[in-house]
Protein backbone atom coordinates (compact mmCIF):
# COMPACT_ATOMS: atom_id res chain seq x y z
CA UNK A 1 0.00 0.00 0.00
CA UNK A 2 1.15 3.76 -0.74
CA UNK A 3 -0.06 7.10 -0.44
CA UNK A 4 -0.13 7.78 -3.95
CA UNK A 5 -3.85 7.80 -4.48
CA UNK A 6 -4.36 10.25 -1.91
CA UNK A 7 -1.69 12.68 -3.36
CA UNK A 8 -3.77 15.07 -5.30
CA UNK A 9 -4.53 18.87 -5.67
CA UNK A 10 -8.35 18.10 -3.83
CA UNK A 11 -6.61 16.62 -0.86
CA UNK A 12 -3.93 19.34 -0.29
CA UNK A 13 -6.87 21.78 -0.62
CA UNK A 14 -8.24 20.32 2.01
CA UNK A 15 -5.43 19.54 4.06
CA UNK A 16 -5.19 23.73 4.00
CA UNK A 17 -8.96 23.79 5.31
CA UNK A 18 -8.49 21.37 7.86
CA UNK A 19 -5.68 23.21 9.32
CA UNK A 20 -7.92 26.42 9.12
CA UNK A 21 -10.39 24.38 10.74
CA UNK A 22 -8.50 22.43 13.61
CA UNK A 23 -6.07 24.81 14.85
CA UNK A 24 -8.45 27.06 16.86
CA UNK A 25 -9.94 23.90 18.50
CA UNK A 26 -6.09 22.99 19.74
CA UNK A 27 -5.44 26.14 20.98
CA UNK A 28 -8.75 26.56 22.33
CA UNK A 29 -8.20 25.13 26.27
CA UNK A 30 -4.71 26.61 26.86
CA UNK A 31 -5.76 29.66 25.16
CA UNK A 32 -9.03 30.25 27.31
CA UNK A 33 -6.75 30.15 30.26
CA UNK A 34 -4.37 32.35 29.51
CA UNK A 35 -6.79 34.47 28.48
CA UNK A 36 -7.92 35.02 32.20
CA UNK A 37 -5.12 33.85 34.12
CA UNK A 38 -4.19 37.30 35.39
CA UNK A 39 -8.08 38.34 36.83
CA UNK A 40 -8.49 37.34 40.25
CA UNK A 41 -9.07 33.66 40.27
CA UNK A 42 -7.59 33.37 37.45
CA UNK A 43 -6.57 29.51 36.82
CA UNK A 44 -10.68 28.75 37.93
CA UNK A 45 -12.51 30.89 35.71
CA UNK A 46 -9.86 29.58 32.60
CA UNK A 47 -10.95 26.05 33.57
CA UNK A 48 -14.66 26.60 33.68
CA UNK A 49 -14.42 28.88 30.65
CA UNK A 50 -12.94 25.40 28.91
CA UNK A 51 -15.66 23.46 30.47
CA UNK A 52 -18.02 26.09 28.72
CA UNK A 53 -16.00 25.39 25.17
CA UNK A 54 -15.59 21.33 25.78
CA UNK A 55 -19.60 21.37 26.80
CA UNK A 56 -20.06 23.30 23.78
CA UNK A 57 -18.38 20.53 21.37
CA UNK A 58 -20.08 17.53 23.37
CA UNK A 59 -23.81 19.45 22.85
CA UNK A 60 -23.22 20.60 19.14
CA UNK A 61 -21.49 17.32 17.67
CA UNK A 62 -24.81 15.26 17.41
CA UNK A 63 -26.89 17.38 17.49
CA UNK A 64 -25.34 19.62 14.25
CA UNK A 65 -23.95 16.26 12.81
CA UNK A 66 -27.27 14.83 12.46
CA UNK A 67 -28.98 17.57 10.30
CA UNK A 68 -26.13 17.40 7.74
CA UNK A 69 -27.23 16.99 4.20
CA UNK A 70 -24.22 14.69 2.48
CA UNK A 71 -25.27 16.30 -1.39
CA UNK A 72 -25.41 20.00 0.31
CA UNK A 73 -23.21 19.83 3.56
CA UNK A 74 -21.20 22.98 2.83
CA UNK A 75 -23.69 25.84 3.61
CA UNK A 76 -24.27 24.02 7.21
CA UNK A 77 -20.32 23.51 7.70
CA UNK A 78 -19.69 27.37 6.84
CA UNK A 79 -22.44 28.41 8.96
CA UNK A 80 -20.92 26.04 12.30
CA UNK A 81 -17.28 27.73 11.40
CA UNK A 82 -18.81 30.88 11.15
CA UNK A 83 -20.34 30.70 14.38
CA UNK A 84 -17.57 29.33 15.85
CA UNK A 85 -15.14 32.30 14.23
CA UNK A 86 -17.70 34.52 16.01
CA UNK A 87 -16.89 32.62 19.39
CA UNK A 88 -13.36 33.44 19.14
CA UNK A 89 -13.54 36.72 18.26
CA UNK A 90 -15.73 37.70 20.81
CA UNK A 91 -13.40 36.15 23.45
CA UNK A 92 -10.12 38.12 22.00
CA UNK A 93 -12.38 41.37 21.25
CA UNK A 94 -13.74 41.22 25.25
CA UNK A 95 -11.18 40.07 27.63
CA UNK A 96 -12.36 42.07 30.65
CA UNK A 97 -16.50 40.69 29.68
CA UNK A 98 -17.72 39.52 32.87
CA UNK A 99 -17.46 35.98 33.23
CA UNK A 100 -20.87 34.90 32.68
CA UNK A 101 -20.65 36.40 28.58
CA UNK A 102 -16.64 35.12 28.12
CA UNK A 103 -18.71 31.36 28.92
CA UNK A 104 -21.16 32.09 26.62
CA UNK A 105 -18.74 32.82 24.11
CA UNK A 106 -16.70 30.05 24.50
CA UNK A 107 -20.06 27.77 24.26
CA UNK A 108 -20.57 29.17 21.30
CA UNK A 109 -16.57 28.60 19.75
CA UNK A 110 -16.95 25.39 20.83
CA UNK A 111 -20.70 23.97 19.36
CA UNK A 112 -20.85 25.95 16.57
CA UNK A 113 -18.13 23.78 14.48
CA UNK A 114 -18.48 21.06 15.93
CA UNK A 115 -19.98 19.02 13.49
CA UNK A 116 -16.98 20.50 10.98
CA UNK A 117 -14.85 17.47 11.75
CA UNK A 118 -17.09 14.88 10.98
CA UNK A 119 -17.84 16.42 7.84
CA UNK A 120 -14.70 17.39 6.63
CA UNK A 121 -13.56 13.65 7.66
CA UNK A 122 -16.57 12.35 5.17
CA UNK A 123 -15.60 14.83 2.08
CA UNK A 124 -11.88 13.59 2.67
CA UNK A 125 -12.85 10.56 1.95
CA UNK A 126 -15.05 11.10 -0.79
CA UNK A 127 -11.89 12.83 -2.50
CA UNK A 128 -10.39 9.74 -3.14
CA UNK A 129 -10.79 6.26 -4.47
CA UNK A 130 -12.58 3.98 -2.06
CA UNK A 131 -9.26 1.43 -1.46
CA UNK A 132 -7.42 4.39 -0.06
CA UNK A 133 -9.94 4.90 2.24
CA UNK A 134 -6.90 3.84 5.07
CA UNK A 135 -4.08 5.84 4.02
CA UNK A 136 -6.54 9.01 3.56
CA UNK A 137 -7.30 8.60 7.58
CA UNK A 138 -4.26 7.94 8.31
CA UNK A 139 -2.95 11.33 6.20
CA UNK A 140 -5.61 13.44 8.31
CA UNK A 141 -4.10 11.76 11.61
CA UNK A 142 -0.77 12.88 10.78
CA UNK A 143 -2.53 16.17 10.25
CA UNK A 144 -4.02 16.34 13.39
CA UNK A 145 -1.26 14.98 15.39
CA UNK A 146 0.29 17.94 13.66
CA UNK A 147 -1.49 20.42 14.41
CA UNK A 148 -1.95 19.70 18.06
CA UNK A 149 1.66 19.22 18.29
CA UNK A 150 2.49 23.01 17.27
CA UNK A 151 -0.70 24.70 18.83
CA UNK A 152 0.55 24.78 22.64
CA UNK A 153 3.77 26.57 21.58
CA UNK A 154 1.42 28.85 19.55
CA UNK A 155 -0.40 29.89 21.93
CA UNK A 156 2.13 30.08 24.49
CA UNK A 157 4.39 32.08 22.31
CA UNK A 158 2.04 35.21 21.65
CA UNK A 159 0.21 34.94 24.63
CA UNK A 160 3.16 35.87 26.67
CA UNK A 161 5.07 37.23 24.14
CA UNK A 162 2.31 39.62 22.56
CA UNK A 163 -0.56 39.68 24.40
CA UNK A 164 -3.21 36.66 26.25
CA UNK A 165 -6.21 37.89 23.76
CA UNK A 166 -3.72 37.43 20.25
CA UNK A 167 -4.29 33.13 19.99
CA UNK A 168 -7.85 33.86 20.39
CA UNK A 169 -8.64 36.53 17.31
CA UNK A 170 -5.99 34.28 15.64
CA UNK A 171 -8.00 31.58 15.67
CA UNK A 172 -11.23 33.17 14.85
CA UNK A 173 -9.18 34.23 11.87
CA UNK A 174 -7.61 30.82 10.86
CA UNK A 175 -11.96 29.71 11.05
CA UNK A 176 -13.51 32.68 9.39
CA UNK A 177 -10.63 31.67 6.27
CA UNK A 178 -11.91 27.93 6.45
CA UNK A 179 -15.13 28.84 5.70
CA UNK A 180 -14.19 31.11 2.65
CA UNK A 181 -11.94 27.56 1.91
CA UNK A 182 -14.85 25.50 1.69
CA UNK A 183 -16.32 27.16 -1.53
CA UNK A 184 -13.04 25.73 -3.29
CA UNK A 185 -14.01 21.89 -2.26
CA UNK A 186 -17.04 19.86 -3.14
CA UNK A 187 -20.08 21.05 -2.01
CA UNK A 188 -21.18 17.70 -0.44
CA UNK A 189 -20.35 14.12 -0.67
CA UNK A 190 -22.29 11.12 -2.43
CA UNK A 191 -24.57 9.78 0.23
CA UNK A 192 -24.40 5.99 -0.97
CA UNK A 193 -21.90 3.83 -2.08
CA UNK A 194 -21.11 0.36 -2.05
CA UNK A 195 -21.81 -0.39 1.62
CA UNK A 196 -24.80 2.59 1.35
CA UNK A 197 -28.43 2.14 1.77
CA UNK A 198 -29.74 0.26 -1.13
CA UNK A 199 -26.78 -2.20 -0.26
CA UNK A 200 -27.68 -2.73 2.87
CA UNK A 201 -31.61 -2.58 2.20
CA UNK A 202 -32.48 0.40 4.18
CA UNK A 203 -32.55 4.15 3.87
CA UNK A 204 -31.58 6.60 6.32
CA UNK A 205 -33.96 9.30 6.99
CA UNK A 206 -34.06 11.76 9.48
CA UNK A 207 -35.52 11.67 13.31
CA UNK A 208 -36.42 8.11 15.00
CA UNK A 209 -34.47 6.23 11.92
CA UNK A 210 -31.43 8.04 11.47
CA UNK A 211 -31.11 8.16 15.71
CA UNK A 212 -31.49 4.09 15.45
CA UNK A 213 -28.91 3.94 12.86
CA UNK A 214 -26.63 6.04 14.65
CA UNK A 215 -27.33 4.02 18.00
CA UNK A 216 -26.03 0.50 16.50
CA UNK A 217 -22.37 1.91 16.57
CA UNK A 218 -22.82 2.56 20.07
CA UNK A 219 -19.67 0.06 20.56
CA UNK A 220 -17.69 1.89 18.27
CA UNK A 221 -18.29 5.26 20.75
CA UNK A 222 -17.48 3.13 23.71
CA UNK A 223 -14.32 2.56 22.52
CA UNK A 224 -13.37 5.82 20.90
CA UNK A 225 -13.99 6.97 24.48
CA UNK A 226 -11.57 4.51 25.89
CA UNK A 227 -8.89 5.54 23.63
CA UNK A 228 -9.30 9.35 24.58
CA UNK A 229 -9.31 8.61 28.34
CA UNK A 230 -5.76 7.87 28.44
CA UNK A 231 -4.75 10.91 26.66
CA UNK A 232 -6.37 12.60 29.08
CA UNK A 233 -4.31 11.03 31.75
CA UNK A 234 -1.20 11.58 29.78
CA UNK A 235 -1.91 15.27 29.42
CA UNK A 236 -3.43 16.16 32.76
CA UNK A 237 -1.84 13.95 35.35
CA UNK A 238 1.60 14.13 33.99
CA UNK A 239 2.68 17.40 35.71
CA UNK A 240 2.18 15.72 38.66
CA UNK A 241 3.87 12.61 38.15
CA UNK A 242 6.86 14.35 36.80
CA UNK A 243 6.67 16.18 40.83
CA UNK A 244 6.17 12.93 42.23
CA UNK A 245 9.12 11.40 40.57
CA UNK A 246 11.26 14.26 41.19
CA UNK A 247 11.70 15.50 37.76
CA UNK A 248 11.31 19.31 36.76
CA UNK A 249 8.14 19.67 35.56
CA UNK A 250 9.07 21.52 32.58
CA UNK A 251 9.50 18.50 31.32
CA UNK A 252 5.94 17.25 30.44
CA UNK A 253 5.81 19.84 27.05
CA UNK A 254 8.52 18.04 25.63
CA UNK A 255 7.27 14.77 26.91
CA UNK A 256 4.04 14.96 25.32
CA UNK A 257 5.38 16.29 22.18
CA UNK A 258 7.37 12.96 22.01
CA UNK A 259 4.04 11.11 22.53
CA UNK A 260 2.11 13.51 19.81
CA UNK A 261 5.30 12.81 17.08
CA UNK A 262 5.40 9.48 17.84
CA UNK A 263 0.95 9.45 17.38
CA UNK A 264 2.00 10.52 13.70
CA UNK A 265 4.82 8.31 13.03
CA UNK A 266 2.22 5.85 13.91
CA UNK A 267 -0.56 7.57 11.80
CA UNK A 268 1.87 6.95 8.50
CA UNK A 269 3.36 3.68 9.19
CA UNK A 270 -0.49 2.02 9.77
CA UNK A 271 -1.70 3.60 6.22
CA UNK A 272 1.48 1.88 4.90
CA UNK A 273 0.08 -1.68 4.52
CA UNK A 274 -2.63 -4.26 5.24
CA UNK A 275 -2.48 -5.32 8.45
CA UNK A 276 -4.11 -8.95 9.56
CA UNK A 277 -7.13 -9.21 11.64
CA UNK A 278 -10.58 -8.48 12.08
CA UNK A 279 -11.24 -4.79 12.99
CA UNK A 280 -12.43 -5.41 16.60
CA UNK A 281 -9.30 -7.66 17.41
CA UNK A 282 -6.94 -5.56 16.19
CA UNK A 283 -8.67 -2.41 18.51
CA UNK A 284 -8.70 -4.57 21.41
CA UNK A 285 -5.47 -5.32 21.28
CA UNK A 286 -3.39 -1.91 19.93
CA UNK A 287 -5.83 -0.80 23.40
CA UNK A 288 -4.47 -3.19 25.41
CA UNK A 289 -0.89 -2.29 24.49
CA UNK A 290 -1.52 1.31 24.66
CA UNK A 291 -2.77 0.90 28.15
CA UNK A 292 0.18 -1.19 29.11
CA UNK A 293 2.70 1.44 28.09
CA UNK A 294 0.42 4.13 29.70
CA UNK A 295 0.38 1.94 33.10
CA UNK A 296 4.61 1.67 32.54
CA UNK A 297 4.09 5.68 32.82
CA UNK A 298 2.67 5.65 36.30
CA UNK A 299 5.36 2.75 37.37
CA UNK A 300 8.64 3.86 35.52
CA UNK A 301 10.94 6.17 38.04
CA UNK A 302 13.12 8.09 35.48
CA UNK A 303 12.72 10.47 32.49
CA UNK A 304 13.94 8.81 29.38
CA UNK A 305 11.97 6.00 30.44
CA UNK A 306 8.56 7.80 30.72
CA UNK A 307 9.49 9.26 27.10
CA UNK A 308 10.15 5.92 26.01
CA UNK A 309 6.65 4.61 27.26
CA UNK A 310 5.08 7.78 26.11
CA UNK A 311 6.19 7.45 22.71
CA UNK A 312 4.94 3.61 22.58
CA UNK A 313 1.79 4.67 23.66
CA UNK A 314 1.38 7.48 21.08
CA UNK A 315 2.66 5.16 18.45
CA UNK A 316 -0.19 2.28 19.10
CA UNK A 317 -2.56 5.31 19.94
CA UNK A 318 -3.22 6.31 16.25
CA UNK A 319 -3.34 2.90 14.75
CA UNK A 320 -6.54 2.39 17.50
CA UNK A 321 -8.03 5.79 16.38
CA UNK A 322 -7.58 4.52 12.76
CA UNK A 323 -9.42 1.21 13.97
CA UNK A 324 -12.30 2.40 15.48
CA UNK A 325 -12.76 4.87 12.37
CA UNK A 326 -12.70 1.98 9.90
CA UNK A 327 -15.10 0.31 11.89
CA UNK A 328 -17.76 3.24 11.78
CA UNK A 329 -17.55 3.11 8.14
CA UNK A 330 -18.29 -0.34 8.33
CA UNK A 331 -20.86 0.12 10.55
CA UNK A 332 -22.87 3.05 9.31
CA UNK A 333 -24.09 3.59 5.72
CA UNK A 334 -22.57 6.47 3.78
CA UNK A 335 -25.05 9.89 4.61
CA UNK A 336 -25.05 8.55 8.03
CA UNK A 337 -21.11 8.85 8.21
CA UNK A 338 -20.68 12.06 8.90
CA UNK A 339 -23.59 12.35 11.71
CA UNK A 340 -21.69 9.11 13.05
CA UNK A 341 -18.59 10.96 12.72
CA UNK A 342 -19.93 13.70 14.90
CA UNK A 343 -21.08 11.47 17.72
CA UNK A 344 -17.93 9.86 17.90
CA UNK A 345 -16.71 13.40 18.61
CA UNK A 346 -18.97 13.69 21.37
CA UNK A 347 -18.00 10.43 22.59
CA UNK A 348 -14.72 10.78 22.64
CA UNK A 349 -15.05 14.12 24.48
CA UNK A 350 -17.01 12.94 27.41
CA UNK A 351 -14.39 10.02 27.48
CA UNK A 352 -12.15 12.60 28.00
CA UNK A 353 -13.51 14.87 30.16
CA UNK A 354 -14.85 11.53 32.44
CA UNK A 355 -10.90 10.33 32.84
CA UNK A 356 -9.75 13.62 33.69
CA UNK A 357 -12.61 14.40 36.49
CA UNK A 358 -11.83 10.82 37.65
CA UNK A 359 -8.16 11.74 38.03
CA UNK A 360 -8.79 14.69 39.34
CA UNK A 361 -10.63 13.68 42.56
CA UNK A 362 -8.26 10.86 42.58
CA UNK A 363 -5.25 13.12 42.87
CA UNK A 364 -5.80 15.03 46.16
CA UNK A 365 -6.35 11.26 47.81
CA UNK A 366 -3.66 9.63 46.02
CA UNK A 367 -0.26 9.81 44.17
CA UNK A 368 -0.23 10.76 40.95
CA UNK A 369 0.75 6.96 39.86
CA UNK A 370 -1.86 5.78 41.71
CA UNK A 371 -4.73 8.02 39.47
CA UNK A 372 -2.54 6.97 36.53
CA UNK A 373 -3.87 3.51 37.35
CA UNK A 374 -7.28 3.88 37.94
CA UNK A 375 -7.36 5.53 34.73
CA UNK A 376 -6.27 2.75 33.42
CA UNK A 377 -8.44 0.90 35.10
CA UNK A 378 -11.08 2.27 33.82
CA UNK A 379 -9.95 2.25 30.02
CA UNK A 380 -9.64 -1.41 29.87
CA UNK A 381 -13.37 -1.34 31.25
CA UNK A 382 -14.72 0.55 28.57
CA UNK A 383 -12.50 -1.19 25.57
CA UNK A 384 -14.02 -4.57 27.43
CA UNK A 385 -17.34 -3.20 27.16
CA UNK A 386 -17.08 -1.82 23.61
CA UNK A 387 -15.59 -5.40 22.52
CA UNK A 388 -18.23 -7.12 23.77
CA UNK A 389 -21.03 -4.75 22.33
CA UNK A 390 -19.04 -5.42 18.85
CA UNK A 391 -18.89 -9.52 19.43
CA UNK A 392 -23.18 -8.91 20.28
CA UNK A 393 -23.53 -7.19 17.43
CA UNK A 394 -22.23 -9.53 14.64
CA UNK A 395 -23.74 -12.55 16.08
CA UNK A 396 -27.16 -10.65 16.51
CA UNK A 397 -26.89 -8.41 12.66
CA UNK A 398 -29.46 -10.03 10.26
CA UNK A 399 -27.19 -12.98 8.31
CA UNK A 400 -24.93 -13.06 10.34
CA UNK A 401 -24.22 -16.51 9.59
CA UNK A 402 -22.84 -14.98 6.00
CA UNK A 403 -22.50 -11.71 6.32
CA UNK A 404 -18.95 -10.25 7.55
CA UNK A 405 -19.70 -9.35 11.30
CA UNK A 406 -19.48 -5.70 12.86
CA UNK A 407 -15.72 -5.17 13.21
CA UNK A 408 -14.59 -7.77 10.26
CA UNK A 409 -12.02 -6.64 7.98
CA UNK A 410 -14.30 -6.75 4.67
CA UNK A 411 -15.27 -3.94 2.70
CA UNK A 412 -16.47 -3.52 -0.83
CA UNK A 413 -13.16 -4.81 -2.08
CA UNK A 414 -12.74 -7.20 -0.14
CA UNK A 415 -9.35 -6.09 0.89
CA UNK A 416 -7.91 -6.02 4.74
CA UNK A 417 -9.31 -3.10 6.24
CA UNK A 418 -5.23 -1.50 6.26
CA UNK A 419 -5.71 -1.50 2.72
CA UNK A 420 -9.22 0.74 2.99
CA UNK A 421 -11.13 -1.80 1.89
CA UNK A 422 -13.25 -2.22 5.51
CA UNK A 423 -15.28 0.93 6.05
CA UNK A 424 -13.60 3.53 8.41
CA UNK A 425 -13.46 5.76 11.33
CA UNK A 426 -13.72 8.45 13.69
CA UNK A 427 -12.03 12.60 15.79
Amino acid sequence: MSYRDVASRRVLTWALVAVAARMPVAMAPLALVFLVRERPGGYSLGAALAAAYVIGEIIGAPVLGMRLNPRRARPHLAAGLLAGAVGFAGLGAFPAAPAALLAGFAFLAGAGPAAAPGGLRALLTSLVPGHAAAQALSVESMLTFGVWAVSPATVTGLALGVGPHLPLLLAAALMAASVAGLWVLPAGWAADGPDGPERRGERVGRGASRLRVLARAWPVYVTGAAGLSLLALAELVLPALLEQRGIAVGWAGPLLTVMSVSSAIGAFLYGLRSWPGRLRTRSVVLMAGMSAAVAAVALIPGAPGIAAALAVAGLLQSGAMLTRNLSLREVLPPDALAAGYSVMYAAVGAGYAATGSLAGALLPLAAPSTAILAGVALTLVLTSVGWWGEIRAGRSAPGAGTAVPLGAAAGAEGAPVGGGGDPERRL
